[in-house]
């Protein structure tokens, strides 16, 4: 995933879509560059406020993506999904 930028190379960062589950059992899925920067967040009580709010407890999937864009449609399919369903997603 490079793009050239003039004379030099500009790396793009690779972007991920994940699923975490929360301590009442519920799902929460986001989008980002850095999964182990963001589960932190998400831990310390600083990646969302609903997660904030209902308590962090593990990451359960993650899927690498192009760009952001696509990110974020696979994150707003995700959320349609019945909760059943939506660790199948990323098999």
């Amino acid at each position: 995933m490079c793009q050239n930028k003039g004379d030099g190379i500009l790396m793009q960062k690779p972007w991920f879509v994940y699923i975490l589950e929360c301590q009442d059992g519920t799902f929460y899925t986001g989008v980002t560059t850095n999964l182990e920067r963001r589960m932190e967040s998400h831990s310390n009580g600083k990646g969302s406020k609903y997660v904030y709010n209902k308590g962090f407890k593990q990451i359960l999937k993650s899927k690498p993506c192009q760009n952001r864009s696509e990110a974020q449609k696979e994150e707003a399919r995700i959320k349609k999904l019945p909760k059943n369903q939506k660790l199948d997603y990323f098999d």
